[in-house]
């Protein structure tokens, strides 16, 4: 059953590492898996829309943040596939996983402008963690992503 879903297309999509003037990046608790996890914002790109386009829709629609400059667009982009208890579950069983491009930005605005009750919220609680907490909070199968988006960061504020 879950062989047909592994011959399914990633979907494209896009992740924010937003940073705080202390070089925190922002993560936020799904409120589809309530467990200890936590994500950067991220999502997919609707059609006619370019990367960056899609970077700040999704960022304002998941947390309303609007006041942030682009640090640096990270070259290439990094895939995840669903594990096989969410394959056919999520995106309406569409997609085995994402292809991403990510963009470092940093918050401009106040932690008061963080909204994350939106229309469609997808999270639950949000905070600022320490750049090397980032790999100790995320769901297994997006591990590989966060290392290697940890590693880039660290050369970008350093």
């Amino acid at each position: 059953m879950k062989e047909k879903f592994r011959a399914l297309p990633l979907r494209s999509g896009v992740g924010i590492i937003v940073l705080n003037k202390e070089n925190k990046v922002f993560v936020a608790k799904r409120i589809d898996n309530p467990k200890n996890f936590w994500q950067m914002p991220q999502g997919g790109v609707d059609e006619g829309e370019d990367f960056l386009t899609a970077a700040y829709r999704e960022l304002e629609e998941e947390t309303s943040i609007k006041k942030v400059e682009v640090i640096k667009e990270i070259d290439g982009t990094i895939t995840y596939e669903l594990p096989d208890h969410l394959l056919g579950i999520i995106w309406k069983g569409k997609y085995k996983g994402q292809k991403q491009k990510w963009f470092v930005m940093r918050f401009l605005g106040n932690d008061e402008e963080i909204n994350i009750k939106t229309n469609k919220p997808e999270f639950l609680e949000w905070k600022w963690i320490d750049l090397d907490k980032l790999t100790e909070v995320v769901v297994d199968f997006k591990l590989h992503v966060y290392k290697e988006l940890k590693e880039k960061i660290k050369k970008i504020i350093n």
